[in-house]
């Protein structure tokens, strides 16, 4: 009994919930009260010599609010972090130095994403990734960064950050026709890439495949980090899956949009249709937004809907590696084995969504929902920076050339993605062309 207690504060899993639940709860309190600021450090985007198209110029923005906010995030993400690595058993003394210089290397990723030309066409996630891998791939990882270097202990924490954003209201105000496209669809993409993965391209290495598959239907990273931990996946088969995805978003992120523009399809079925296709919730904004403001709510409301799926996902790969895939012969699988593999970090992710369904906006209302997600959202975005700056610096190009299997990996996604675009325009064009069903008004969803 008292093993299975200290598990609630030892292992990273429950660590990730508790820090998640301290910066949810105080923002909530902040906000709510208006007693303190809680804000965390944000580069707009920015031009060094001039304002471009009304933005400040990098100069204007470091004022002193800004260094107090800077200085705030650090705080906030450096004890939390720090409590958490000592509870898991870590030296703090390594870790602190170690994650200082983690912290400004973020900085820089924001500082380079922020800048006007390059944020108009990729996000901070490539430029983390790229920062991490130019230092892993030249000049190496310096031993004593390496304590800080705990890719899935950042990102687990921003997803339950993240669970605060995904409102279940989404569902109601775009009812059917969100679920046909995200819910359908999604299942049937993951067991057709385990299919084809498994039996057609017969890659051994069941974890990197069902990683890809989830990373492919639902929203890339996030959904890869909740998967592989249920399947058990390993730090390159995480690496390569999020590499891979970021990719191919960063390429459909810029040539999708185009595509739909160029077939005359109506702003309401390409947005859905980013939204299901498109892995990151960012890059679905962006890519939304080049085809206009209908396309970017209908993009995100599809892509929120899907990441509701994140959680149901993760139980149901838990339940399917330890029933079948990893189960021993003649040993009986009990739900005591399943709950081990059950990434305990997602129960955090539910329940964030639930408070912010039922409890919060209720008793608040919206406005004040949509101002805590304001403040949580630069928090969420600041653990998973830190996280994808850790996957660059843990990640060498010779290790991902050997999980490649060939160029079977790749592969797998480029026809699972093909199979996920086919079928995701299906359902669009069969719930939103006006063909079967009545064409949802953009007044539904505003």
């Amino acid at each position: 009994m008292k093993t299975n207690l200290s598990k609630l504060y030892k292992t990273e899993d429950w660590l990730a919930v508790w820090i998640g639940f301290a910066v949810i709860a105080i923002a909530c309190i902040a906000v709510l009260t208006g007693a303190f600021d809680f804000a965390a450090a944000k580069f707009s985007t920015w031009h060094l010599w001039e304002d471009v198209a009304e933005k400040k110029s990098l100069l204007a923005q470091l004022n002193g609010a800004f260094w107090v906010k800077l200085l705030r995030t650090f705080l906030v993400l450096g004890v939390l972090f720090t409590l958490g690595v000592k509870l898991q058993g870590g030296k703090v003394k390594e870790y602190i130095p170690a994650f200082l210089c983690l912290f400004v290397l973020a900085v820089v990723v924001r500082l380079i994403s922020a800048e006007f030309t390059l944020n108009r066409y990729l996000e901070w996630a490539f430029w983390a990734l790229i920062v991490g891998l130019l230092i892993s791939n030249t000049v190496g990882v310096p031993q004593w960064l390496r304590p800080a270097i705990r890719t899935e202990f950042y990102i687990k924490t921003g997803l339950v950050i993240m669970g605060f954003s995904v409102l279940f209201s989404n569902i109601a105000k775009f009812g059917l026709y969100g679920l046909g496209i995200a819910w359908i669809v999604t299942p049937i993409v993951i067991i057709f890439m385990w299919w084809f993965g498994t039996k057609v391209l017969k890659i051994g290495n069941k974890p990197l495949v069902i990683t890809l598959a989830a990373a492919t239907s639902v929203c890339g990273t996030s959904a890869a980090i909740a998967t592989g931990a249920a399947a058990g996946a390993k730090k390159n088969d995480l690496g390569i899956a999020i590499s891979i995805s970021i990719i191919f978003t960063i390429l459909m992120m810029v040539f999708e949009p185009m595509i739909i523009r160029a077939t005359g399809m109506s702003q309401l079925m390409g947005g859905a249709l980013i939204g299901g296709t498109v892995d990151s919730t960012g890059a679905v904004v962006l890519a939304g937004n080049a085809l206009g403001p209908e396309a970017e709510q209908a993009a995100v409301l599809v892509k929120s809907i899907q990441n509701i799926l994140i959680g149901f996902i993760a139980f149901f790969v838990a339940l399917f590696f330890a029933t079948r895939v990893d189960k021993t012969e003649g040993k009986k699988v009990g739900a005591g084995e399943i709950w081990n593999r059950f990434p305990k970090f997602i129960i955090g992710f539910f329940v964030a969504s639930l408070v912010a369904s039922f409890l919060v906006q209720p008793l608040a209302g919206t406005d004040s929902v949509k101002a805590i997600n304001g403040v949580l959202d630069q928090y969420k975005n600041w653990c998973f920076v830190l996280a994808f700056t850790s996957i660059g610096l843990d990640t060498n190009f010779r290790e991902i050339a050997k999980q490649m299997q060939g160029g079977k990996v790749l592969w797998l996604y480029v026809v699972g993605q093909l199979f996920n675009i086919a079928l995701t325009f299906f359902a669009v064009w069969l719930l939103l062309s006006g063909v079967l069903f009545e064409i949802p008004v953009l007044d539904l969803y505003k």
